[in-house]
């Protein structure tokens, strides 16, 4: 066995029983690197210094968390997380390229519920009745 191996075998039984890096993780990985980027352009006055101190404290936070040995609440963390921020922006821009990508159908949202509203294209002026709360919305298709 190489020195590398018993590195990485050293490294796995330390990272046993810890959290380690989930999406949460990774999110504010992200954020700190985008805090940094543009604390370079930043460098002077007020703002640069309360950049400086923002950074330090998510750091700090993203390295207690990877190392946090109470996986119950790192956990639940994370899934707060994915349900309340991820799981929303990812069906957005999921939903946004889908509708883009059909180009048989054309996608109303209705102003009182927000629910979107699928409809066959070249049907020409159109009433669509909401399915979730019975609003008419009238387009063309």
């Amino acid at each position: 066995m190489n020195v590398f191996q018993r590195i990485g075998n050293a490294l796995s039984r330390f990272m046993y029983g810890r959290n380690g890096a989930d999406q949460l993780g990774l999110c504010m990985i992200w954020v700190l690197i985008l805090l940094n980027v543009a604390n370079i352009f930043v460098r002077q006055g007020i703002a640069g210094a309360i950049l400086n101190v923002v950074a330090a404290i998510l750091a700090v936070c993203i390295i207690y968390r990877i190392f946090s040995r109470n996986l119950y609440k790192r956990r639940a963390e994370n899934a707060a997380f994915l349900n309340k921020v991820w799981y929303p922006v990812r069906r957005r821009f999921t939903d946004a390229r889908i509708q883009a990508r059909d180009k048989d159908h054309k996608y109303f949202t209705c102003p009182d519920c927000r629910a979107v509203c699928r409809v066959p294209r070249g049907k020409g002026n159109i009433v669509i009745t909401c399915p979730r709360c019975g609003k008419q919305i009238r387009g063309k298709s």
